[in-house]
């Protein structure tokens, strides 16, 4: 019997030739095709413009799972909405942090183990006042740690914020004022107190299509001092669209001696605006 023999080279041959020949086809049909954004768009430092009633609003979600040797998941999230009237601007935040890891027992039976649980939310509006950049502000947040050093740290202040930069590419915005917080350690000592809250946002355009921010929150008490800083890069991918690399930092001044001083997370996100 003779065998037959499949010519591949000229099975090639013909796809190229086919495909040539469909290129004015495919040219043609192009405008028919759904629109797709610009992803090297210009991409602005200054906050979004938002109408007198209107909302702006930013969701961003990372998750890392792994498996083999080491099997976990770890979710991080945050909700950014922002309200604006003639008078006054309003902003709300609520984020998680979430890690579990899987381990074999002694008995080869599966166990899971939470080695991260935090949530936090936040709320605040500011006056605007006569001047560029100014304005008198109140804020509220909350935070449940199980982990932390303070399992609960609750916090109210007022002050004054001033816009100290504004140029094309940097801004750079100031608050200062006195407050309050109650909080609860992980040894279940609660403490409360008058407290100073310093805090700045910078804001870097570094190309058309990326910027950097630096924020960084201080609250002075009597007896303890709680920071919080966050460093992120993020680079547009359509109108609607961001990837977010952050780094954040926790700090306490005193803690019980079983736990650190400093929390980090590093994360990676993809960020939706609407």
């Amino acid at each position: 019997m003779k065998r037959f023999r499949f010519p591949l080279r000229s099975l090639a041959n013909a796809a190229l030739a086919l495909l040539l020949c469909a290129t004015p086809f495919l040219a043609t049909a192009a405008p028919d095709l759904p629109p797709v954004g610009n992803v090297h768009g210009p991409i602005s430092i200054a906050r979004p413009e938002i109408p007198e009633g209107g909302w702006f609003t930013s969701a961003e979600l990372g998750a890392i799972t792994t498996s083999g040797n080491t099997t976990g998941t770890s979710i991080t999230g945050k909700i950014d909405a922002r309200h604006e009237t003639a008078k006054w601007s309003q902003e709300f935040i609520v984020s998680g942090f979430f890690k579990e890891d899987e381990y074999e027992d002694d008995e080869g039976n599966i166990e899971r183990s939470k080695s991260a649980e935090r949530f936090a939310a936040s709320a605040k509006a500011s006056l605007k006042l006569l001047g560029e950049g100014k304005r008198a502000f109140i804020i509220g947040s909350h935070v449940n740690d199980r982990f932390g050093a303070y399992t609960r740290y609750s916090s109210v202040s007022i002050g004054h914020g001033s816009q100290w930069l504004n140029t094309v590419d940097k801004t750079l915005d100031v608050e200062i004022g006195p407050g309050y917080f109650a909080g609860e350690r992980a040894t279940g000592e609660e403490e409360s107190g008058l407290t100073v809250r310093g805090a700045a946002q910078f804001r870097w355009k570094v190309s058309p299509s990326a910027f950097f921010a630096q924020t960084v929150a201080v609250e002075k008490g009597t007896s303890n001092t709680h920071s919080v800083a966050e460093t992120s890069l993020s680079t547009k991918i359509n109108s609607t669209m961001q990837m977010k690399a952050g780094f954040s930092v926790r700090n306490d001044s005193s803690v019980p001696p079983e736990k650190k001083n400093t929390d980090t997370q590093t994360s990676l996100t993809m960020v939706y605006s609407f």
